[in-house]
């Protein structure tokens, strides 16, 4: 299948939704279940849970926020799977008051770890959704990414200030509440009881190049595409990655 995503938004979401796709199909080969119970903890309006129940799987998502699953519902019923997607209100701090604990195949944890006042917590209990044999797929927003684009815009001291901020924020004025390392994200996966599977660096140059230039030059979207994949799993672009993912397995899971 090929990725759902608009041309232009896929820049952002390749990579991650190249990795989630596999993790999916060997799920799928290991259980023997052609759908997985899939759990998107602030999954929002669905990005990610629209295209995942369009390859048949059953998603639930959880979101504190009403409009984003009254999108969600729109969404899944324009995509056709509004009857493999359910939309939750909670969020990842009461996750279990609205979800069944150890009881999905996939979590997603997309885009939450940057606003829980615990990361740990909010690690732990998205693990904690899932079954014996499972799988964790954690995005988050990246330190370095935010450095370099503070000194690309000349903006030194806060550039210097996200660097030295023990949340990676450049000032009062930052939107975004954490930002976290590759080693910081990995550290609470594996705190959680889960082993590392893969680590890949999102938007290492997708937000620093002019959008004009993506979308007017002849193949330079496609060019761009590559780059990023082929970057994604180099540890060296990790530290300037917009975004950090990082694919959890639980031990059963890695020994089947």
């Amino acid at each position: 299948m090929s990725d759902p995503m608009r041309p232009r938004a896929s820049l952002r979401t390749a990579v991650v939704w190249e990795v989630l796709q596999d993790a999916l199909d060997r799920r799928v080969k290991a259980t023997g279940r052609q759908a997985l119970d899939v759990l998107d903890t602030g999954g929002g309006s669905g990005k990610f849970a629209v295209p995942v129940a369009r390859l048949g799987h059953r998603v639930t998502v959880v979101d504190p926020s009403p409009n984003a699953l009254f999108a969600l519902e729109r969404r899944a019923a324009e995509a056709g799977v509004a009857d493999r997607v359910q939309g939750v209100q909670g969020d990842a701090h009461g996750l279990f008051d609205v979800v069944e604990r150890g009881g999905y195949d996939v979590v997603l944890c997309h885009g939450v770890l940057e606003y829980v006042d615990d990361p740990a917590e909010g690690v732990r209990n998205a693990v904690a959704a899932l079954r014996a044999e499972g799988v964790l797929s954690l995005l988050a927003a990246g330190l370095g990414g935010a450095v370099l684009a503070r000194a690309l815009a000349g903006h030194f001291k806060e550039a210097k200030q996200a660097l030295d901020d023990p949340n990676g924020r450049w000032g009062t004025g930052d939107p975004m509440p954490r930002r976290f390392t590759a080693d910081q994200l990995t550290a609470l996966v594996e705190g959680a009881g889960l082993r590392v599977g893969a680590v890949h660096g999102v938007r290492v140059f997708a937000d620093l190049v002019p959008g004009v230039l993506v979308d007017t030059e002849p193949g330079a979207l496609e060019a761009l595409l590559k780059l990023e994949e082929a970057a994604a799993e180099l540890p060296a672009f990790h530290s300037v990655a917009t975004q950090l993912h990082v694919l959890g397995e639980t031990e059963a899971t890695h020994e089947t």
